[in-house]
């Protein structure tokens, strides 16, 4: 029997899964920052003004051109991604917290079905499976909280905006699938605070408040987390399958749980446990699913 190895997991689940971990850094440094009384958009104004500095220096370095080869296609990724990430903000501050991760994490199966449509990809029965077991996962951790009545009395526009932005997540997603074949990784993410740092500064108005010592490092921290989420996502995006990679953000809940856990002392509850396996069962299949895709592939070759 052949020793297993973290070389033998595929390239794209080692970027997914690090842009995953780096994303749930993210939300915790978020959530610390919010206690320091700091407005939502200027946390994303923050975020992207961090994040399109990096951008900026990165492309520099490289040498390439910063506006890169598709602009319009370019453009579009920035406005997509800012506008997913307006309406999941707005579902989370107008509908309880539960449902509103719910909704959020609905992307990759809108992920799966426009890589379907519009890239002609082969959905893998793995892939299938971690979604259906991380939604499940998903569902056991809110599911005790949730009751008919409740979710009747959700407004339905703010279930609307929540579906959009996750629409939206899975419309960004693929075309940073389809840019990453002819854009360097750099330009496409310098695109997204491009857009988004004007959009949030004209959404925050007048609600500035001035970050302390503390914040402010904590706002440095939440745009460097975002780089390097959005730089594993994008590079995963590069060399694996659309459906496949994005499946792998679902193990961002058990980051988040285990960062809850350690920073806040949030002790999980036994759903909430549950579930994280689930989601963990979901993702050690999608990982067998590509080790044996690339194993078949390489036996073709």
């Amino acid at each position: 029997m052949s020793k297993f190895s973290l070389n033998q997991i595929p390239i794209g689940v080692r970027y997914m899964l690090m842009s995953a971990f780096a994303f749930a850094l993210m939300s915790s440094c978020v959530k610390l920052v919010h206690t320091y009384g700091i407005p939502v958009f200027e946390i994303v104004a923050a975020r992207a003004v961090v994040s399109l500095l990096i951008s900026y220096a990165d492309v520099k370095r490289k040498r390439i051109d910063i506006w890169g080869n598709n602009r319009k296609l370019l453009l579009t990724r920035g406005v997509t991604g800012s506008l997913s990430l307006i309406c999941v903000y707005y579902a989370v501050s107008t509908l309880p917290l539960a449902e509103a991760t719910i909704l959020q994490y609905l992307n990759p199966v809108f992920t799966a079905v426009l890589a379907i449509l519009f890239l002609k990809e082969k959905i893998h029965i793995s892939t299938i499976i971690c979604i259906f077991c991380s939604i499940i996962g998903l569902l056991l951790m809110v599911g005790p909280g949730l009751t008919l009545d409740h979710v009747q009395q959700l407004p339905l526009f703010s279930i609307g905006i929540a579906l959009l932005g996750a629409f939206g997540s899975g419309v960004s997603y693929i075309i940073v699938k389809r840019l990453s074949s002819t854009e360097d990784s750099s330009v496409i993410i310098f695109y997204f605070p491009l857009i988004a740092l004007p959009l949030s500064v004209l959404l925050m108005g007048d609600d500035f408040v001035m970050p302390t010592t503390e914040a402010l490092f904590l706002l440095l921290f939440v745009g460097i987390f975002t780089q390097f989420g959005q730089v594993g996502l994008t590079k995963a995006m590069k060399v694996e399958v659309a459906s496949k990679a994005t499946a792998y953000s679902y193990i961002q809940v058990v980051f988040s749980i285990i960062l809850g856990w350690l920073v806040f002392s949030e002790v999980p509850s036994t759903w909430t446990l549950a579930g994280g396996a689930m989601i963990v069962l979901g993702a050690l299949v999608n990982v067998i699913g590509s080790l044996r895709a690339n194993k078949a592939k390489s036996v073709t070759v």
